[in-house]
């Protein structure tokens, strides 16, 4: 039995329409949504004619205004020739019709929502655009709100997030090319990108990885993102992800390339950059002042939240003569009683910071909210006042997870060196500490994202990508594109007035 779109590949339909009929029956017998609609048209020979459609997938008023009426409607006086083209041509009212007699196309157009015409005598049958299913309507992402700037959002309709793209960019420049994946869902992908800007050999890449998908279904585009992905076992992104339409155009016109999945509202953007994780939109909606204190607070606190309990326990175990005496005899003296090490204490504190956060997120949003800060402020005392934890180990690993929060890109990242630079420390002291640490950034100069290095930020001209990495410089400043991205470097004239 067939049950693979591929399996149909190469197959054509009948020129009758009752042995069509049967076939499509046999094919989609246990898809309960399928809609079969019979009448004949009014002409000399009563031409049979034959609608196919899901349920569901489809807008019945299409179908009624567009479709059925003027077929029913239609008076053939003469003995005109009656075949698809002739029935697309001088009948039917829809938008977009497409004339074949692949078996293969026919069904995944029918899957995707669009009816099917077939016409007794006919060598090819029309596939009517009548897609129609209910979408989630436009609105800002939860987790990448902003102060000031666009509030629209991508939803799970590819088309839809297709037009707010084709909004931002109303030039033929723009170009979205569409590729299938997956065995049995079929999913639509479109790979987009400005045409002058893109580095071609980008676009073949990514395109090359993802034809070499081969998988059962692709339900988000995170599938995408782990299929495509050089780097397996890397804790730090090297494809980035979005909602938000205004973000992905800012990318595009730098000269990376927009994956878009259908069936989610997450759109991938290839090649990322290690400081893509450190920028956020209120960096350039705001005065570049502020967004330059925000971006650089934002790379203070990825180090903060790696380093300090690592580095609390380095000093205080191992190096403790590096310590300011009132500071050393301040923590000795809170650690009074505590029966358990330094060690200890900062990893069960982690963990217990994790499970609060993650519970945050995953209950209801009061319920979430309460739980966060009531469950911290009360387990924490109590653990300080029962002699559990020391109040020095509780601060410093508050601190930590307060500083991640500033960072969510890269939250992996976070608590894997985190934890790894902990247990070295504990081992070796400063020692172990300065070696994770150094392994932790070798581990992020040996990474490259479709060809670019992951740390490069451009070359070192002034006009370049070093005034949007640590800091923003003015727009009037940036006149060029990051040369790492693109071949085409220009981004605007030079502002004389500016000079």
């Amino acid at each position: 039995m067939k049950k693979e779109l591929t399996d149909f590949r190469g197959k054509k339909i009948s020129f009758d329409i009752t042995e069509n009929k049967k076939s499509f029956k046999e094919i989609l017998k246990n898809n309960q949504l399928t809609r079969y609609r019979d009448f004949v048209l009014k002409n000399q020979q009563k031409t049979r004619c034959n609608l196919i459609f899901l349920d569901g997938m489809v807008n019945s008023q299409i179908i009624n205004d567009s479709v059925i009426r003027p077929l029913l409607d239609y008076n053939l006086y003469f003995d005109e020739k009656i075949d698809s083209k002739y029935i697309a041509e001088n009948v039917l009212y829809a938008c977009e019709i497409i004339e074949t007699s692949d078996v293969e196309q026919i069904l995944n157009s029918l899957i995707y929502g669009d009816t099917i015409l077939f016409i007794d005598k006919s060598e090819k049958c029309l596939v009517i655009d009548t897609k129609g299913w209910d979408v989630r309507s436009i609105s800002e992402p939860e987790d990448e709100r902003v102060l000031q700037g666009p509030r629209e959002g991508f939803c799970e309709s590819v088309i839809l997030n297709l037009s707010l793209l084709n909004r931002k960019f109303p030039t033929p420049d723009f170009s979205a090319e569409m590729v299938t994946v997956g065995k049995k869902t079929a999913t639509k992908i479109f790979i987009c990108y400005i045409d002058s800007v893109v580095n071609k050999n980008t676009v073949k890449t990514i395109k090359k990885c993802i034809s070499e998908i081969e998988i059962d279904g692709i339900l988000d585009s995170n599938y995408i993102n782990e299929l495509i992905n050089k780097h397996k076992f890397s804790l730090f992104k090297t494809v980035g992800s979005t909602e938000r339409p205004d973000i992905v155009a800012a990318k595009l016109l730098e000269g990376r390339v927009a994956i878009l999945v259908d069936g989610t509202p997450v759109v991938l953007t290839a090649p990322y950059l290690f400081v893509e994780n450190l920028q956020s939109d209120d960096d350039y909606y705001q005065n570049y002042l502020v967004g330059s204190f925000g971006r650089i607070l934002r790379f203070v606190c990825f180090y903060l939240s790696i380093m300090l309990p690592a580095l609390f326990v380095a000093l205080t175990v191992f190096n403790p003569q590096l310590l300011p005496l009132s500071f050393f005899s301040t923590v000795s003296v809170s650690r009074a009683g505590i029966p358990f090490s330094t060690f200890a204490e900062s990893i069960v504190l982690i963990i217990i910071f994790e499970i609060l956060k993650e519970t945050g997120v995953r209950m209801h949003e009061s319920v979430g909210h309460a739980l966060s800060i009531v469950g911290g402020l009360v387990i924490g005392q109590a653990a300080v006042e029962a002699k559990i934890v020391s109040a020095p180990i509780l601060i410093i690993t508050a601190l930590s997870g307060i500083a991640s929060l500033m960072i969510p890109r890269l939250k992996g990242a976070v608590i894997y060196f985190k934890l790894l630079l902990l247990i070295l420390s504990s081992l070796l002291g400063l020692f172990g500490f300065f070696t994770g640490f150094v392994l932790m950034h070798i581990h992020i100069y040996s990474l490259d994202t479709f060809g670019v290095s992951y740390t490069s930020i451009g070359s070192l001209h002034p006009e370049n990508s070093l005034k949007d990495s640590l800091i923003r410089a003015r727009w009037t400043k940036m006149i060029k594109r990051p040369n790492v991205l693109t071949l085409n470097l220009i981004r605007q004239k030079r502002n004389k007035r500016d000079d």
